[in-house]
């Protein structure tokens, strides 16, 4: 009879086991990185080339194929300057971490600009799609520049643009369309990886391959209103370009260490999002 009731107590608990299982144990170290592209379709993004209304994504620039996100130009006749860009439908981002695979492939499309060579990027702090204009060719961000080596010559990537935008570089406004990095160079068609940390408007990095090579404050619009999150998107300039990996980790987030939540790496606190 013990026996019998000690297995039927067993079994109980089992059930209840079962019915409730235990709750998921924060790990506060533990960084939950979240693929923006998935390999699969662009179910979360949103095209925007110039000369057409936001989701129209024309000649089939972008596409996936064999697990990439790429941008081509095999059924265009001529480029016409259609500068195109595709935008994560997730955010808006403030505070993150953001790290790119990419390589430049195949040749530059008929009548690309020459400067466009192996040029391309990827644009964060933007302005939705939805809120550009028609012929509009760059959203107002900024952008982390992409650059390709032309096979002798020095040619840095992970430099900065700025589209409608400016920064603080050296504790000096900088107002220059482009600014260099200090990477190094990569001819042919061999894959990079571009990492992003960027902290609302007060501070952004480039690193390249797991090397810093620029940095900046005082992320602003060009009328010196501060540039504090946006949406992150990529680039189509008129060079093949493949990227394999779109990844963020948000920086932004509970900071209280009795939530259920609490992250040690966040740098920005959202009570808010506090979970009990």
């Amino acid at each position: 009879m013990k026996i019998h009731q000690a297995y039927k107590t067993l079994l109980a608990s089992l059930l209840v086991a079962a019915t409730f299982p235990a709750a998921a144990v924060n790990k506060p170290a533990q960084e939950e990185w979240v693929d923006l592209f998935n390999g699969k379709d662009f179910s979360n993004w949103t095209v925007k080339l110039s000369g057409y209304p936001a989701g129209e994504n024309a000649f089939d620039t972008f596409r996936v194929a064999d697990g990439l996100l790429q941008a081509r130009y095999d059924k265009y006749e001529t480029f016409g300057e259609t500068f195109g860009h595709i935008f994560s439908n997730s955010g808006p981002y403030s505070y993150y971490k953001l790290r790119v695979e990419y390589r430049f492939v195949g040749k530059q499309v008929k009548d690309g600009p020459e400067w466009a060579l192996r040029n391309n990027g990827i644009m964060f702090h933007t302005q939705s799609p939805q809120s550009m204009g028609v012929d509009q060719d760059f959203p107002l961000s900024m952008e982390y520049q992409l650059l390709g080596g032309n096979g002798k010559d020095a040619r840095t990537t992970g430099n900065i643009c700025t589209p409608a935008t400016q920064i603080v570089l050296n504790g000096v406004l900088n107002k220059e369309h482009c600014i260099y990095s200090s990477s190094d160079t990569f001819h042919g068609d061999q894959w990079v990886t571009a990492e992003l940390i960027v902290h609302g408007s007060k501070l952004a990095q480039h690193i390249i391959n797991g090397k810093l090579v620029f940095e900046y404050t005082d992320l602003q619009k060009d009328d010196g209103t501060p540039l504090e999150e946006g949406f992150i998107a990529l680039q189509a300039e008129s060079h093949p370009t493949d990227f394999r990996s779109v990844r963020l980790l948000n920086l932004k987030g509970c900071m209280d260490k009795k939530a259920k939540n609490y992250k040690s790496y966040f740098v920005k606190e959202d009570a808010k999002a506090c979970k009990y």
